[in-house]
């Protein structure tokens, strides 16, 4: 993903989704409103089958709204179910590059190390993904490089602003959208009201 010209939302899946035609309603309530740049589909403890299935059904939906659709750690099943990227751990960047190639995004999850994630954007990783609770290293990162970066983790509208000024291209919500009290349609909404907010 290139970088943002403002901070935008970068939707993460919940860890578990049993029935994928009702969290599909989920999703097209999230994408209707507002701004949404990508999802990222991580299924944990779901087989392969499962989380084909549930890939099959949610990437048609982000890729007519020009939402990336992004899978978690497998950059296999990225390819085998044209997803267009995978995220993976810092340490997994060169073998999920191989595998994936050039045509499709491989973005770098880098929970610890500032010098693995120079590295990866060094060999050319499309985004680093850092704790939204480390300001610090995002605050470092934007102020260097040009490789976006994503901030994830717990965040909420109470932490986002701080995010935004520290230099977060994309913000990663998970909970924060899918368990909103009013829904996943309203909590886009709110996050890009913020996000349009200046600061």
């Amino acid at each position: 993903m290139p970088a943002a010209e403002s901070c935008r939302l970068y939707l993460v899946s919940p860890p578990r989704i049993d029935r994928p035609t009702l969290f599909a309603d989920e999703m097209r309530a999230a994408f209707a409103g507002g701004d949404v740049a990508a999802f990222l589909l991580g299924l944990a403890e779901a087989d392969d089958a499962a989380i084909a299935r549930t890939a099959d059904t949610l990437r048609p939906i982000c890729q007519q709204r020009g939402v990336a659709f992004m899978l978690a750690d497998r950059p296999d099943l990225a390819l085998k179910l044209d997803a267009d990227g995978v995220q993976v751990r810092v340490e997994a960047y060169a073998e999920a590059r191989r595998i994936v190639g050039r045509e499709r995004q491989v973005g770098v999850a880098c929970p610890a190390s500032r010098h693995l994630a120079m590295e990866a954007a060094d060999a050319g990783a499309d985004y680093v993904a850092f704790d939204a609770a480390d300001l610090e290293t995002i605050e470092w990162w934007s102020g260097l490089f040009e490789i976006p970066c994503v901030a994830t983790g717990g965040i909420t509208p109470d932490n986002a602003r701080s995010l935004v000024a520290a230099g977060a291209d994309f913000l990663a919500v998970g909970s924060g959208i899918w368990n909103h009290k009013d829904g996943p349609e309203a909590a886009v909404r709110a996050f890009n009201t913020l996000l349009a907010a200046p600061s």
